[in-house]
């Protein structure tokens, strides 16, 4: 799938849901990919979900806020969200709103 800026692959397995994300997700481009987003996991109904963020190169708050309404909806179909591979940028980002507490967090990748 395919957004001006950010680019994403899914794939399930085992009821997992892995969107693999790419690029920046700025105000642009956050609502066509998180409609998409939801799409799919309304449609897939995963037990989890994971947003892998190991190719994205920029987030601002809409970043935060594509997230978070993923979270809610995994929440509201009795399932979870777990961010895979954040870097340094998006965990201080994370940190500083005080979600990194509420998100888990996979370890990243070596």
């Amino acid at each position: 799938m395919t957004n001006r800026n950010c680019k994403f692959e899914s794939v399930i397995d085992s009821g997992v849901l892995t969107v693999a994300l790419r690029g920046e997700i700025d105000h642009h481009n956050a609502v066509s990919v998180r409609g998409e987003i939801d799409d799919l996991i309304c449609r897939e109904r995963p037990k989890k979900t994971v947003l892998d963020l190991g190719y994205i190169d920029f987030m601002d708050s809409s970043g935060l806020g594509l997230i978070m309404g993923r979270y809610a909806l995994m929440q509201r179909l009795g399932g979870e969200l777990t961010l895979k591979n954040p870097n340094e940028r998006i965990l201080k980002i994370f940190e500083l709103a005080g979600l990194g507490r509420i998100i888990k967090m996979e370890e990243k990748e070596q």
